[in-house]
């Protein structure tokens, strides 16, 4: 028997989840940052910066993530014409995520829910870059610590999550998860919140932004960045995010100071911050099912069993007492095109005594 009809309960659908780090060294929280000169004060400058988890210039140097600044009204954002007023790179940055994550021009992006939430002309992104993952983030796993503002009284950080831990759900804005940016860690909000509020949100201005983790972005809120934090009660990091239409405010590089520990002095300046986040992929996997009876496969056209010459059985005893040592199976269509070929660890010994099962598993 040369070939054999697969049935239907032969095949079975699974799918697994696998997660991992989004980071370039293979860790689960990144702890150096860098930026590249030439990109700021290039041309995508204007837009974004891009990180690194090394100096810019060194061999094994790939860009982590990007940060951007955001403005309803071009503020903070030197203007494309000056004829037209209120239009720069951070207006167009607004409406890039205003329309790939609410799917609508005329809404708001409202922080935290409909009743308690604070809506705003502005706010900063956090883009994973896209070789850094394969499907999408991992909620629960995104620690973002961001130091406050480096006075002698504020020595503090501010400790971001998402709040995936703490609701059934996300929200859904188009076809878009979306989970709260909250103060805490691991997806739930700290004990005592600094804000004294239970569900992580800043004092005056709703939760710290948005986690979507479909499209690998942060939203963080920058009213609730901009508020100045006192003697260790960190509910804003006082960024003094740039406004004014019209003004290159160098925003992103902002931000960026603030997560890199960059800015301040003595303790501040030696304390490491850390940015912690997985990503997670769901692999579908079609188990085949191969199942040999007693009676089929046992002879083969192998030359060491069958005379190329004559076409006899080389030696008598396998005429009634056959064996087979299988270490491949093919797969074919009804045209009896080859498909799939699994390899078997080890030759399986086959004769009318014996069965075989062998279990294919194909990944896509």
């Amino acid at each position: 028997m040369a070939f054999k009809r697969l049935d239907p309960e032969d095949f079975v659908v699974s799918s697994d989840s696998v997660t991992s780090t989004v980071w370039s060294n293979n860790s689960p929280s990144l702890s150096t940052f860098h930026t590249s000169s030439t990109q700021r004060e290039g041309s995508s400058g204007p837009y974004y910066l891009s990180v690194y988890q090394t100096a810019s210039n060194d061999d094994t140097a790939a860009v982590q993530f990007q940060i951007a600044y955001a403005n309803r009204n071009g503020g903070g954002g030197v203007n494309f014409d000056n004829t037209v007023p209120f239009v720069s790179p951070t207006t167009t940055i607004y409406g890039q995520y205003r329309t790939l994550i609410l799917e609508d021009e005329n809404s708001s992006f409202v922080w935290g829910d409909a009743l308690t939430g604070s809506a705003d002309n502005d706010f900063y992104v956090i883009s994973i870059e896209r070789a850094r993952y394969k499907q999408s983030l991992l909620p629960g796993t995104m620690n973002l610590t961001i130091d406050s503002d480096v006075s002698s009284t504020n020595l503090g950080q501010l400790h971001l999550t998402d709040n995936s831990g703490m609701v059934t759900l996300p929200d859904y804005y188009g076809t878009q998860r979306v989970y709260q940016v909250i103060s805490g860690s691991n997806g739930v909000a700290t004990v005592t919140t600094p804000s004294g509020n239970d569900n992580g949100y800043s004092r005056h201005s709703g939760s710290y932004g948005w986690f979507c983790p479909d499209i690998s972005t942060i939203l963080l809120n920058a009213s609730a960045l901009d508020v100045n934090g006192q003697n260790n009660d960190v509910t804003g990091i006082n960024i003094a995010t740039e406004t004014d239409p019209n003004t290159f405010g160098n925003n992103p590089t902002r931000l960026f100071n603030f997560i890199s520990a960059s800015v301040g002095t003595g303790t501040v300046a030696n304390r490491t911050n850390i940015f912690e986040l997985n990503s997670q992929e769901t692999i579908s996997s079609d188990y085949v099912f191969i199942r040999a009876r007693n009676n089929e496969f046992n002879y083969t056209e192998n030359p060491s069993f069958i005379s190329g010459s004559t076409g006899e059985v080389i030696y008598s005893y396998f005429i009634n007492n056959p064996q087979t040592f299988p270490t491949t199976v093919g797969m074919y269509n009804d045209n009896s095109d080859l498909l799939a070929v699994a390899k078997l660890s080890r030759p399986i010994q086959k004769d009318f005594t014996k069965e075989a099962l062998v279990r294919v598993k194909l990944d896509f």
